[in-house]
């Protein structure tokens, strides 16, 4: 049996021991004061650079954005020209909007089918890229940025690519088609109403396809690889896996992906007044504020009206769509 001196432990009388006895006061002393430098107050400096920093924007948004919606609900209960004195009207510039005004109905269908192209068209396509790239396939890069290379490009620009395009006389689509020349036939694509529509679509889903697909690739790359993993374990194949796992753990990125949806369907302007003026079947409502107000009519309080109206749609879509998607997250 061993000594009882030899069970109990050695005790240190040296140098060391006594360092270390001395720094441990000396770290306690310490701690207090790196938490308080940590916790000092803002000194004013500080505070300048923080109030230019977030004043300056909280202004500009407060004075460009709120200032002037205001500005545009008010003046829609009026009737003013932009010169003289603004004369209070009521409600008749909303009575003879849905009343007496055929262009409205027009570009009300024509901005809902572009928000029904872009929402099941356009972004389930972007959707598909991002899935494909996502797996790493050969020459990713390289796709990728000529699907991206669309959204550097402004709806503007698209607009003047599409008339390249879809011209009648000298299109590359209709000498491609071969109608035209001397006895062809060719197709009037931005001409004709009733097919320019959809022409115009197509354009603007090639380049909100390319946004999308950006979008969702981020969200992809942010998956945890643990939940695939844990479904093929569970047996579920490539398509359970992606609708039932994937696609509902990047929920936030729907929401961004449906609120852009609806922002770019519905402020729709660039690409139809570059082609032919938003007239002959490409009538938006973005078209009809900007031909009231700034036209020759300078209607400004009508014009007013239907962006008041453009807003309330575009509010109500996006909170419906948020409210759905929260209360699905919830479930």
């Amino acid at each position: 049996m061993r000594p009882k001196a030899d069970l109990e432990p050695a005790v240190s009388t040296g140098p060391t021991a006594t360092a270390a006895s001395a720094a441990a006061p000396t770290e306690g002393r310490r701690r207090p004061r790196a938490e308080r430098r940590r916790i000092r107050r803002l000194t004013t400096r500080d505070r300048i650079v923080i109030t230019v920093l977030l004043g300056l924007p909280l202004l500009l948004t407060l004075v460009l954005v709120w200032a002037t919606t205001l500005a545009s609900i008010g003046l829609s209960f009026t009737n003013w020209d932009g010169i003289g004195s603004a004369k209070f009207i009521g409600v008749d510039n909303y009575k003879e909007l849905f009343t007496n005004y055929p262009p409205f109905a027009t570009a009300i269908w024509h901005n809902l089918l572009w928000l029904g192209f872009l929402a099941l068209v356009a972004t389930p396509l972007g959707l598909l890229f991002a899935v494909l790239l996502d797996r790493k396939i050969r020459f990713s890069r390289f796709y990728q940025s000529a699907i991206y290379l669309p959204v550097v490009l402004s709806l503007a620009v698209i607009g003047f690519i599409s008339q390249l395009l879809f011209a009648r006389d000298d299109g590359i689509v209709n000498t491609v088609l071969g109608t035209t020349g001397q006895g062809g036939h060719p197709v009037d694509w931005i001409g004709d109403p009733h097919i320019n529509i959809w022409v115009v679509l197509v354009m603007a889903g090639w380049r909100h396809a390319g946004y999308v697909m950006v979008l969702y690739l981020a969200g992809l790359k942010g998956v945890d690889p643990s939940l695939k993993e844990a479904a093929a374990i569970d047996g579920a194949n490539a398509r359970q896996t992606f609708f039932r796992v994937v696609f509902p753990v990047m929920r936030p990125v729907n929401i961004i992906v449906g609120v852009i949806t609806v922002i770019e369907a519905l402020r729709a302007f660039d690409i139809v007044y570059a082609i032919n003026g938003g007239t002959n079947g490409l009538e938006l409502l973005s078209v009809l504020i900007t031909d009231n107000i700034i036209g020759e009519a300078s209607r400004i309080g009508f014009g007013s009206a239907i962006a008041v109206v453009l807003l309330l749609i575009s509010v109500g879509c996006i909170v419906a769509y948020c409210m759905t998607e929260l209360r699905e997250e919830k479930k």
